[in-house]
This record gives C-alpha cells, structure tokens and sequence, in this order.
C-alpha cells in the first residue's frame, strides 16, 4: 500500500493536528476486482464455446468417416475439439469466481486456443489439398463433372469449418483474457484511491 500526503499549511498552524497531516491519500487494492470475469458474460460465450466444439465434433466425424484425409490428422481435429468443449464448461463453472476455477478456466482457454490453431491450419490445408479432380484421367465428360461438383461440395464444408474454428478461436481469446484480468499473477491487482481528511476539533 502506497500513501501520499498532501499538506495545504504547516501542521503547526492547525490546532489539534499533531498526529497527522490534513489530507491523506492511500492507494488500496480493488477488493471487487473478481467481478470484472463476470463483464465477459461466460455463461453465454461458455455455451457458445460447447456448441460450436459439439459441431466440429460432428463435422470432423464425417470427415473420418469418409477416410478424405489422413487419420492423425483427424484424430488431432477431435481431440482439438474436445478441448474446446472442456474450455466452454469449465468457463462456466468459473462463474463462481472460486480463484483455483479461474485459474483452471485461465489455462484451459490457452490449450484451446493453442488447439484451435493447429486445427485451423490443418483444415486450411485440407482446403488446399481437397482440389484432386485434375489428378485423375476420365472416359467420359460425366465423371468429370460429378467429381468438381463433389469436389466443390467438400471446399464448402472445410470453408465452413475454418469459418466455425476461427469463431471458437476468437471466444477462446476473449475469455482468456477476461481471465487474466481477475489473476494475480498475470496482472497486478488494480488500486482505488482513498481520501482520508483529518478535521481540526471544534474550537470552543
């Protein structure tokens, strides 16, 4: 704690003002400040963050399903994903702004936001990859067609879900730093000032 005195005259001009000067300004450390996390509204960006890792789930599901690419790669999407969903629910279990849940709320945003890029370039370069129509000789115009038309349908969906990953990315960063605010150990505690005025006694 930091204290400044201000002085208007010398103390030995007030009557009754020995122990102490006229004004006096304290610096204290902001006992509310736990309660700017809730200005993030987890609640709302948590069960957005679970939707959205719900619908990667689903959708890089289908892409393992299909066998279109690699199966680490895949596998390293839903595990991602994953991440994402425990992220989401353990920001809403921070509302209780219990400091341990804020700290595991703090370091479960990281990982998912770490996850969250590599997913999303591992499905940009699934886009760059999902073009493979020209790799191939066909008999006749037909197959041809039916190949850019799937091949087409497949950049849609990946487009899509760099467009979701890049959404669950941004609430990933949002909530970590709203968690970051509340933590000591990652920003000091902000200080209010306190105005302490030492009145004279009444003459009599």
């Amino acid at each position: 704690m930091e204290a400044v005195a201000i002085n208007d005259q010398p103390s030995t001009n007030i009557p009754g003002n020995e122990d102490g000067p006229l004004v006096a300004v304290t610096f204290q450390k902001n006992p509310h400040q736990v309660q700017k996390y809730l200005e993030a509204e987890p609640k709302a960006l948590g069960l957005t963050q679970i939707t959205l890792g719900v619908l990667q789930f689903s959708m890089y599901l289908g892409i393992f399903s299909t066998e279109y690419d690699s199966v680490p790669s895949v596998v390293m999407l839903v595990v991602g994903s994953l991440f994402v969903i425990i992220a989401g629910s353990v920001a809403i279990a921070a509302q209780t702004l219990h400091l341990p849940t804020l700290k595991a709320c703090l370091g479960m945003q990281v990982v998912a936001s770490m996850a969250s890029v590599i997913n999303l370039l591992e499905i940009v370069g699934m886009l760059l990859r999902s073009n493979t129509c020209w790799e191939f000789t066909f008999n006749d115009t037909v197959s041809q067609g039916l190949c850019q038309k799937v091949s087409r349908g497949i950049e849609h969906y990946i487009a899509e879900l760099i467009l979701i990953n890049s959404a669950t990315l941004a609430i990933c960063v949002t909530l970590a730093a709203y968690c970051c605010k509340v933590i000591n150990c990652c920003t000091p505690t902000a200080s209010t000032p306190v105005i302490t005025i030492n009145a004279p006694p009444a003459q009599q």
